[in-house]
């Protein structure tokens, strides 16, 4: 393995340390707010259109969930980018931000930081990976619902159709009366 003279020199900073630390503090505050306001839409959804409830409303309500989720890690992407421009440790914002969805996946890049910024490339995967773990449990929490609501559904019509033949049935005597 081939290190440049630059590597050899790189020391982690308390300032890297310090404002990697704020932003991935930053993307749990935004992720937090994004998180409840996605239950609390979900919530009103259900409770204005979920009656009865539906399997396509109900899909509607988790996809809509979904893309609100998507939404909410998009800005926390945007937040880390900024840092970068500002910090001049990218160019632009288009560059800061493709580099930021990357890292924030952990899928990395062909980019990296400068090297007084290098410690945050592995930070912003940090960030990512908890604010998956908890909009994972998010969606879960949606699909168990939906998932519930569903098989009750399912155990109700086979409760009517058995119902409906237990009663067809006990109208039938057990012993046909012989005609007189």
């Amino acid at each position: 393995m081939n290190f440049s003279e630059q590597d050899l020199q790189y020391v982690t900073s308390v300032e890297e340390i310090l404002w990697g630390v704020l932003l991935v503090a930053v993307t749990l505050v935004i992720h937090g707010f994004g998180m409840v306001s996605t239950l609390r839409a979900s919530g009103a959804l259900k409770a204005r259109f979920q009656h009865p409830p539906s399997f396509s409303r109900g899909m509607a309500i988790i996809i809509l969930a979904t893309g609100l989720m998507i939404m909410v890690h998009l800005l926390e992407v945007v937040v880390w980018a900024g840092f970068f421009v500002w910090k001049g440790a990218m160019p632009n914002q288009s560059l800061a931000f493709y580099f930021a969805l990357m890292d924030y996946t952990t899928l990395g890049s062909n980019f990296n930081l400068p090297p007084q910024w290098r410690l945050l490339e592995g930070m912003i995967g940090i960030a990512g990976m908890m604010s998956f773990a908890w909009s994972t449990g998010i969606l879960l929490t949606l699909a168990q619902t939906f998932q519930d609501e569903q098989l009750d559904i399912l155990k109700r019509r086979r409760a009517n159709r058995t119902g409906v033949a237990s009663a067809a049935h006990a109208r039938e005597p057990d012993h046909p009366v012989p005609p007189a």
